[in-house]
């Protein structure tokens, strides 16, 4: 379990506008959810398995990482505190008790208590998203703006949550309301690569890391990536890493990240 001298997060504070978050790269439980979980959810298959080694390159080209120690079984860290629906679609709650596809997370009777849940709350998400808007209150005061990359990926195909195959790359920017229209599109240009498919504000918009933090009017800008995972790993058990599939990607993705880096929006 967290203590004050074990954040449940990792952080590396870098030296540009550029803050990076992971929230569903962890893969720690609490006994009680490690216990509960269903055969189904023990592979914790929803997690954005790599991420962090996919984005090795980031704090060497200057960028704040954060990202999440506690599985998203636990606690989803991009979903509002009061648990309101994101989307009008199928999707999953701040406490999932489904997969994506719809399959019980838990064992009957065996999800977390009230009680529990709370504390996930109390000492999970809140200290992940104080440390968001630390450090993003650092950045602006330092640069003048802040550029907030939230990253992710997910299968590509879910019937549950989406009709056919996800491009490869689904921008989101809240219909633009979390980011700036031109910073977007250098976004969309660097993914339209040959041999990938992208979409700007398509199934998925940004989640609430996205829409709540994204404040452009007041120079904080938040982007969120949805990677399909069929371009770096296995998207079914054992969920390997392919490295050559990742050598192919990993360019596309560190332009990415440079391009957030030196954008500024002085430069328009």
């Amino acid at each position: 379990m967290t203590t004050s001298q074990t954040p449940p997060y990792h952080f590396f504070q870098g030296n540009s506008p550029l803050l990076i978050s992971i929230p569903h790269v962890g893969t720690d439980l609490p006994p009680e959810v490690a216990d509960g979980l269903s055969d189904a959810a023990q592979p914790l298959p929803d997690t954005d398995w790599h991420l962090t080694r996919l984005y090795d390159f980031a704090g060497a080209l200057g960028a704040s990482v954060l990202g999440a120690r506690y599985s998203r079984f636990t606690i989803d860290l991009n979903r509002p505190p009061d648990d309101k629906p994101l989307y009008a679609t199928a999707t999953t709650g701040l406490y999932p008790d489904v997969l994506f596809d719809g399959t019980p997370a838990f064992r009957p009777g065996a999800t977390p208590s009230v009680e529990r849940r709370a504390w996930y709350l109390s000492e999970i998400w809140r200290p992940y998203h104080e440390k968001i808007g630390d450090e993003l209150k650092r950045i602006r005061q330092r640069f003048g703006h802040a550029v907030l990359f939230d990253a992710h990926s997910i299968r590509g195909h879910i019937p549950r949550l989406f009709e056919g195959e996800l491009p490869d790359f689904n921008i989101g920017t809240n219909e633009g309301k979390s980011a700036d229209s031109g910073l977007a599109a250098k976004l969309a240009q660097v993914c339209d690569s040959p041999g990938y498919r992208h979409v700007v504000n398509g199934r998925f918009k940004g989640g609430y890391i996205t829409r709540h933090y994204g404040d452009p009017a007041n120079g904080i800008h938040a982007i969120q990536l949805e990677l399909a995972q069929r371009t770096y790993m296995r998207e079914a058990l054992p969920f390997d890493y392919i490295e050559g599939q990742a050598a192919k990607v990993r360019p596309i993705l560190k332009r990415f990240v440079e391009t957030l880096l030196q954008w500024s929006p002085r430069r328009l």
